[in-house]
């Protein structure tokens, strides 16, 4: 099999894949076509069907596994497939391991790890609150540690919400280390919860896309709800560090526009914004590198979540 991270422009290819999204469009002078994006555990592609009246194309639907026959081209400085045929795939022509996006981090390696900082967080009450969700709750815990960030821009892929989440909780850890000003419980937790509601905002793999709650309220406002309602189950939780902690969630996205309910007005909100960010530019960084090995060093041309700028790999010097 070929995967997405090995496709070149200029291949043809015939291969399998798991058909993420299609919809229909037309272009400027009338003539429709289909948007068809397609993924396997390496990631994404997006492809276009210009003859979708043609007899090579056969109907297909989203979540269905097809064996697509088409060229690779670049369009906006991205791989594209020009699709000539497609079928859905038959039983015994693909393995469905084969298409979902899988972190490159072991699994159980980072919940051990996520548990660890669990333990070094005394507060007494963030502490209980964090074992509620990621010790004492199996149903929570199974679907956190599947659950991807996001769709499509950065940690896209199973295991992607707790790698994302240890990332941001290191990087919070060392800000801690280096300026004593942080409240250390409080942005630890932060970080840990903070993006807690992804795991109602997305649906399961292999669709990964929005649910009818995360259209309509988001994970930053049911993040907020969720750290509530399981303080409330904690006697004697003081009602000023449950309103910190929510604050902190309510802001991480840093500016309104952003679609952060609130900016940020604690210093720990502050860093956990920071934190955030840092970790989701430097995947999408990774992600992109790693989808243009053969372009080692070449200019990838602006992209649009790293500030529209063009962007490239490091030259080492030999």
């Amino acid at each position: 099999m070929k995967h997405i991270s090995e496709i070149k422009e200029n291949d043809h290819i015939r291969e399998v894949y798991l058909c993420k999204g299609l919809s229909h469009a037309v272009t400027k002078n009338g003539k429709e076509y289909i948007n068809v994006q397609l993924m396997d555990r390496t990631g994404s592609i997006d492809g276009k069907i210009w003859e979708p009246t043609d007899g090579g194309i056969d109907d297909f639907e989203k979540n269905d596994y097809v064996e697509v026959n088409a060229d690779v081209n670049i369009w906006n400085n991205a791989k594209q497939l020009n699709i000539k045929r497609i079928r859905v795939a038959r039983d015994g022509e693909y393995d469905p391991g084969e298409y979902l996006p899988v972190s490159p981090k072991n699994n159980d390696e980072m919940y051990a790890e996520l548990v660890k900082i669990i333990d070094s967080v005394s507060d007494v009450h963030y502490n209980k609150l964090l074992k509620k969700f990621f010790v004492e709750d199996a149903d929570f815990v199974k679907v956190f540690r599947t659950c991807s960030a996001a769709k499509t821009v950065h940690h896209g892929f199973v295991g992607g919400l707790l790698q994302h989440t240890l990332g941001v909780a290191n990087v919070c850890d060392y800000l801690c280390g280096s300026y004593p000003i942080l409240n250390r419980d409080l942005l630890i937790t932060s970080a840990l919860c903070h993006d807690i509601a992804k795991t109602k905002e997305f649906t399961p793999f292999p669709e990964n896309d929005y649910s009818d709650d995360g259209q309509l309220l988001g994970h930053i406002v049911m993040g907020s709800e969720m750290v509530g309602a399981a303080a409330k189950e904690i006697e004697g939780f003081p009602h000023v560090k449950l309103s910190q902690l929510q604050h902190c969630i309510l802001a991480h996205h840093g500016k309104y526009e952003f679609g952060s309910p609130k900016l940020p007005e604690l210093v720990e909100a502050m860093a956990l914004n920071l934190a955030d960010e840092m970790d989701s530019k430097i995947e999408i960084y990774t992600e992109l590198f790693e989808a243009n090995a053969e372009k080692k060093g070449q200019w990838l041309g602006n992209r649009k979540f790293l500030n529209d700028a063009n962007v490239r790999s490091t030259i080492v010097p030999e």
